[in-house]
């Protein structure tokens, strides 16, 4: 494979996850807000309960955990179809176990 096409799935990945990442995030804070009727917590907000601290690690967690497996997904099948071929470069999550 040329180093460019590389690079470009580097930047396709990239715009991509960034972008993920800023509407999920937002996605979940909205979702929290329309669920308890409140702003979520500071969770390193020594005052903040350790229920509620741990309640929205766990949301925050799992929306923008799930929105990166599906983005990865989503970029991964875009790719082979427009090019033909699997991407230069895999995408992890974060809590991939295996290590290659």
């Amino acid at each position: 494979m040329a180093l460019s096409e590389k690079v470009f799935w580097k930047i396709y990945a990239g715009v991509l996850g960034a972008a993920t990442l800023v509407i999920s995030q937002k996605l979940v804070t909205k979702a929290w807000e329309a669920a308890t009727g409140d702003e979520p917590p500071d969770p390193n907000d020594p005052d903040t309960p350790l229920a509620a601290a741990v309640s929205w690690a766990i949301a925050s967690g799992l929306g923008v955990g799930i929105s990166q497996l599906v983005m990865n997904r989503f970029v991964q099948r875009r790719w082979l179809k427009n090019m033909g071929h699997r991407a230069p470069g895999g995408l992890t999550n974060k809590l991939d176990l295996k290590k290659k």
